[in-house]
């Protein structure tokens, strides 16, 4: 099978726009719009120039440009990226503006919750990361540079120097959206949704529209928002390929041909394969595909809804659309459930894409121990699980005595809710986790209970600090009498025991985190 012909420009600007006003990117904020507002930046259509349009304050310009700077400095404008992702490029279209364009650009991105507000992003605390240096732009062009950073953003500022206009910006990259709230067990998920992260690797041609329309939110506007290849004079079909947004079981399939009406495919077929780590390159032409649902006929401007159809529930990491011969899909919605590997390759692709204070943050939820959290933010990627976890037990085997007793007072005494210390940005999963772990201490009698709160007191006058216990599946009973044994110990012998429980509950929590138990 060949790829799309006919694609021009970077190799970044393959990926989708994370910036895209279909996705729900905006301009929320801007020190001067003077000439042309701020919000034509993200506008999805080509610039156009009208040569005899004016305004009362100037030229009609279809992009965003400031008035002339009189004063040291340079404009700017706050762009809230549609989808949180990873950039890979961006490109500076210059448009139409050729005696009025900036002298060069930056770009700074930030991680920051979706609805923050503006004077939030202002804040001298928020944490910028500049992505793009200051870098010479030409006018009436599309200025492209590439991107080289691994973490994900929410929000990008634009500053332009010192003044001028620009005509579109488009935001290329990889969609990366907070599992910690997708792929619960059992709820049905769009797996083939921007928004959680699909992507259309490849498709064999998108002549007319472009192949990440397949998978944008709601239906399409006009057949310009679907997937439509040229005519096909030979023999052959179309297809596009698409990266679910994480392993999961098809329940059932949605093939929209909207607006196609003399143009859309006499039928289509949908295939499947479970192909993790493999390249996009090798799955176009694999042959260990599935049929998910077989070749089946089309209508025009028809919504299609397969369940019944299907053939295979997977579980699939890839799926792959086939129209016959060719024609126009404005929308593929593949609805399943995530499974617990797919949902945790998810998490962990998250976890490797945070900024570093995220990652701290994120971490210090399965231990307290600021050097241990930073250590292992600073140790991403992790490639899987296993070296997750290898990781983690080595950098804690490295620190010290200060380091340990730091972790230990992240946790409640047994028996009891609240830590020592609770980090706010932590302490509402850290007392989660500590619930769970605590199960058979909820369930002991009120003198078990209370023989635990005076053996912890004496535990503390002794040593210092607080019992530590990996106590997940153990009862009230147990804990007790381990505290007693553990009571009879020297000073040195505990605290190495109850750094290994430490690392212990580190290891659970870790494995809680990317599984969402």
């Amino acid at each position: 099978m060949a790829e799309a012909r006919g694609v021009t420009g970077p190799a970044f600007a393959e990926a989708l726009d994370l910036a895209s006003e279909r996705l729900g990117g905006a301009v929320i904020s801007a020190n001067d719009e003077f000439f042309a507002p701020k919000e034509n930046l993200l506008k999805a259509t080509k610039p156009v120039f009208l040569e005899h349009e004016y305004t009362d304050r100037g030229k009609w310009m279809d992009g965003w440009e400031t008035r002339r700077r009189r004063t040291p400095g340079f404009d700017w404008c706050l762009v809230r990226l549609g989808l949180p992702g990873i950039v890979r490029g961006v490109i500076v279209d210059t448009a139409f503006f050729r005696g009025n364009y900036p002298e060069h650009c930056s770009i700074e991105a930030c991680a920051a919750r979706p609805d923050a507000r503006v004077e939030e992003l202002l804040d001298p605390r928020t944490h910028w990361v500049e992505i793009l240096p200051r870098s010479a732009l030409a006018g009436d062009s599309q200025n492209a540079f590439a991107v080289s950073c691994p973490f994900r953003f929410t929000h990008l500022r634009l500053n332009i120097y010192p003044d001028g206009g620009v005509a579109r910006l488009r935001v290329h990259g990889d969609a990366v959206p907070d599992w910690r709230r997708l792929g619960r067990p059992g709820a049905e998920l769009d797996l083939a949704a921007a928004e959680n992260g699909a992507r259309v690797l490849s498709c064999s041609d998108m002549f007319f529209g472009v192949r990440h329309n397949l998978i944008m939110p709601g239906r399409a506007a006009n057949m310009g928002e679907g997937w439509e290849t040229r005519r096909r004079r030979g023999p052959g079909y179309d297809w596009a390929l698409v990266a679910l947004a994480a392993q999961g079981e098809i329940g059932r399939i949605e093939v929209d041909t909207n607006h196609f009406k003399g143009n859309y495919p006499d039928s289509c077929m949908i295939e499947g394969i479970d192909a993790a780590g493999r390249a996009a390159e090798e799955l176009a032409g694999a042959g260990d595909f599935q049929e998910i649902v077989p070749r089946t006929k089309l209508q025009a401007h028809t919504r299609h809804l397969f369940e019944e159809e299907i053939r295979a529930a997977g579980p699939f990491t890839h799926v792959r659309l086939n129209i016959y011969p060719d024609g126009g899909v404005s929308r593929l919605r593949i609805f399943g459930t995530v499974t617990r590997t797919g949902a945790a390759e998810q998490r962990l692709r998250w976890l490797n894409a945070l900024t570093q204070q995220e990652a701290e943050a994120e971490l210090r939820v399965a231990c307290g121990a600021a050097a241990w959290a930073a250590q292992m933010a600073g140790a991403r990627p992790f490639r899987d699980e296993e070296q997750l976890l290898a990781t983690a037990g080595q950098i804690w085997a490295r620190l010290g005595r200060e380091d340990w007793l730091e972790a230990f007072r992240a946790h409640p005494r047994i028996g009891e809710t609240k830590a020592q210390v609770e980090a706010p940005e932590t302490s509402a999963t850290a007392r989660r986790f500590s619930s769970q772990e605590q199960a058979g201490a909820s369930r002991a009698d009120d003198e078990t209970r209370e023989a635990l709160a005076r053996l912890n007191r004496a535990y503390d006058e002794k040593f210092g600090h607080i019992y530590i216990v990996c106590a997940t599946g153990k009862s009230a009973a147990e804990m007790l009498q381990n505290l007693r044994e553990r009571l009879e110990h020297t000073a040195e012998e505990e605290i190495a025991i109850a750094a290994e429980e430490q690392r212990k509950i580190t290891e659970i929590r870790l494995r809680k985190m990317l599984r969402r138990e």
